[in-house]
């Protein structure tokens, strides 16, 4: 078995030793027959790993203990690509190939452990931006619902305040032909919405107090004697003759003068 003149770490010129190699049929065996079957292997072996990694640590749509098993069950079929491509790589040799393989596997290994550090990185600077556009979002929904609260409760102070100065004016109107009421005047601060803004006005509001006069029976005439005298006074009988007082009579002694 021949040894390689040229190290691992001459890609070119191994590649093309292992390719002469594979091809001279003087020399026994088929290097690259091994070394693309290994390769192939522990690519797809690294591509399942890396993506049960991705499901369990970052997706977590995994659970860490399904992940670590499977994890554990494809590492050796990993190793075992990485050691046919490194036997077929260094021709043969044993020692050459168990070394790097060793190589090959830290190297794996410690560029996984760095991408999923880097994947929890992005994945924690998403999480936090989110998170803040969403307290912004939420901010300026706030204030907007403030402002159209306040410009919904300007046009209601507005309404109010016309409504106020209507039912001044119809007080005012009507204070001439009623009777009996006192009035009350008072003034006090209206807010109007003006295209946008908000000016203050004061107007005066009349209010109508109503009091109601009590009723003062009147006397009436007995039809019997034709004595004058109040019902109410006497038990709705007359004091002259006796005779009980009629109905429609204690109607017309309780009716206010003004009616009469």
């Amino acid at each position: 078995m021949s040894t390689s003149e040229y190290k691992a770490r001459q890609v070119r010129a191994k590649t093309h030793e292992v390719y002469e190699y594979d091809h001279d049929d003087s020399k026994p065996g088929k290097p690259l027959h091994i070394l693309i079957p290994g390769g192939l292997i522990a690519l797809a072996t690294l591509g399942l790993i890396i993506l049960i990694g991705y499901l369990t640590w970052i997706d977590e749509s995994l659970s860490q203990e399904l992940g670590i098993m499977l994890c554990l069950i494809l590492s050796p079929f990993y190793v075992g690509g990485v050691f046919l491509f490194s036997y077929g790589y260094e021709l043969y040799d044993i020692p050459r190939a168990i070394r790097l393989t060793a190589i090959i596997v830290f190297v794996t290994l410690a560029s996984v452990v760095i991408i999923a550090v880097l994947f929890a990185v992005l994945g924690n600077m998403k999480g936090s931006g989110s998170s803040s556009s969403s307290k912004s979002s939420k901010s300026s929904s706030s204030s907007k619902s403030s402002g159209s609260s306040g410009k919904l409760s300007d046009l209601a102070g507005g309404f109010v305040g016309g409504a106020a100065g209507a039912g001044s004016k119809k007080a005012s109107g009507g204070s001439s032909s009623s009777g009996g009421g006192s009035y009350g005047s008072g003034s006090g601060p209206i807010f109007v919405n003006t295209g946008g803004r908000t000016r203050v006005e004061t107007r005066e509001v009349t209010k109508e107090v109503i009091k109601e006069v009590p009723k003062e029976p009147m006397p009436i005439k007995c039809p019997f004697c034709s004595r004058s005298y109040i019902p109410i006074e006497h038990k709705y009988v007359c004091p002259s003759c006796g005779g009980a007082t009629p109905k429609e009579l204690i109607e017309e002694s309780q009716m206010p003068k003004d009616s009469k």
